[in-house]
């Protein structure tokens, strides 16, 4: 049985550069009706670039929402209507300076499906190549290495929180460990 709810009617509550919350009435599978507050983000991409050592590069940033510095991978937010694949490369470049000849897809992770729409688009990539690291004027960061077999220590420790940066670090594991990347 596919379980369902449908939307009666929405309001928009805010609209920012990065996000828009809306407040919708819906209409649950058994008749009643209910609220919900959805947070609608254009989504983003995030690349696990493996270097010919297996040193997955990182990320270290500091995290308003939460004020503290985090462990992630490169990645960033989707323009509206952009390509996940382009997002990741770019990315890649502006972040760690780097490029890549061989990828792959990951899949995608839905990190708070209770509330937003927000979809992360996961790429592997290897192969690399330096470029310039062009941040955006408002990012600061710094870029690391470590080995992924430390990197995925760290995600099954609690060490490495951020949600993208887990299910690619175990993903990439996976794949590795199979031969497949």
């Amino acid at each position: 049985m596919s379980h369902y709810e449908t939307k009666l009617s929405s309001e928009e509550i805010f609209s920012g550069r990065v996000i828009r919350v809306t407040k919708d009435t819906v209409r649950l599978e058994n008749g009643h009706t209910s609220t919900r507050e959805v947070v609608h983000h254009h989504g983003g991409a995030a690349v696990a670039a493996l270097s010919d050592r297996g040193e997955i590069y990182l990320v270290r940033q500091y995290r308003y929402a939460l004020d503290r510095e985090l462990v992630e991978i490169p990645a960033g937010k989707l323009e509206a209507g952009e390509d996940p694949f382009a997002a990741a490369r770019r990315e890649l470049g502006e972040e760690a300076g780097l490029e890549a000849a061989e990828w792959r897809d990951l899949g995608p992770v839905i990190p708070t499906c209770g509330y937003c729409s927000e979809i992360i688009w996961l790429y592997a990539a290897k192969n690399l190549t330096d470029v310039r690291q062009h941040l955006d004027p408002d990012e600061f960061l710094s870029v690391f290495t470590m080995p992924l077999d430390q990197a995925a220590e760290q995600v099954l420790a609690g060490e490495i929180t951020d949600g993208k940066t887990v299910a690619a670090v175990l993903k990439l594991k996976a794949l590795r460990e199979k031969g497949l990347f």
